[in-house]
């Protein structure tokens, strides 16, 4: 039987796509939306950090949940005071409901750091974030290292690495089982004007190579992948124009069971499309996005 946690984290010197997160402005709604989906979620939790290294923790004013998957996870991220951070998600709701954050899962940010800072962006000193969750015998504390650079370097939202040091606490069983079958975060789906400037920019960012394609271009981590489309493609493929630009449009998620997932789908008010072994749906406006499934 696979050990979920310990095989989250991506061997040293690569990346894998750990999550993504979504900024919602009401926590309540888009937890109603995503049961009705058929996820499980975890419990609300409030987030702090410390400003300064060794620092005391003070609130973050945002607060999460999570659906965790056997590969990656979805966090649902709200604000929830008057604080520089609860100001950022507070200026990307207003733009649109949805993915507004990319985290690429790292074992290295000393690594990140020194690529991002040869790269010419100015990576801010690595953030340790923490927050209580509870177990099922007792409370704990989850921890994690995040390398950020400052709001507005990249214009698609908060692109940033995660070191993930309490993995066997995110990842508890109990949360990892979803009735509509959905296993895995495979990709995250962004849209811009100038797919060949956001290509040369991602790969500098991440150090990753890039396949160009006639809908845009694509770049393989470890575990999971990175879809750029231009705003034609997202037109063609989807019938819909982009709510503001450059988007984080959604994600690719895989599932055992398409049919059960469909079900789900229907019944939680999704548009959706059947092609093959791959269903593509429009999420609620309580969530944002667009997802394609595909079968695992």
């Amino acid at each position: 039987m696979t050990d979920i946690p310990a095989a989250q984290a991506p061997a040293p010197g690569t990346l894998n796509l750990d999550h993504i997160a979504h900024f919602v402005p009401d926590i309540d709604a888009a937890s109603t939306a995503l049961e009705r989906l058929g996820y499980t979620l975890t419990p609300f939790s409030p987030q702090s950090h410390r400003l300064t290294e060794g620092g005391p923790l003070v609130p973050a004013g945002t607060g999460n949940r999570c659906v965790m998957l056997e590969h990656g996870y979805l966090e649902f991220l709200t604000p929830t005071a008057d604080t520089p951070i609860a100001q950022q998600l507070h200026a990307a709701i207003a733009r649109y409901t949805g993915v507004h954050l990319i985290a690429f899962g790292t074992s290295a940010p000393e690594a990140d750091v020194a690529r991002l800072t040869e790269g010419g962006f100015q990576p801010l000193p690595a953030v340790a974030l923490q927050r209580p969750i509870g177990t099922e015998t007792g409370t704990g504390t989850a921890r994690f290292s995040v390398v950020r650079v400052a709001p507005g370097t990249m214009a698609e939202g908060r692109i940033q690495f995660c070191q993930q040091h309490t993995p066997e606490l995110l990842w508890q069983a109990r949360w990892t089982a979803h009735r509509n079958t959905v296993v895995g975060l495979e990709a995250v789906l962004l849209c811009v004007t100038d797919t060949a400037e956001a290509a040369e920019r991602y790969a500098r960012y991440t150090g990753l190579a890039v396949d160009r394609n006639d809908d845009g271009w694509t770049a393989n981590t470890a575990r999971g992948r990175l879809i750029c489309l231009s705003v034609d493609a997202v037109r063609r493929h989807w019938k819909i124009d982009p709510p503001a630009l450059p988007w984080l449009a959604g994600s690719v998620q895989t599932a055992r069971d398409l049919d059960v997932l469909a079900t789900y789908l229907q019944n939680g008010g999704c548009p959706t499309w059947r092609e093959g072994d791959t269903l593509r749906a429009q999420w609620p406006a309580e969530l944002g996005g667009m997802v394609i499934y595909r079968k695992a």
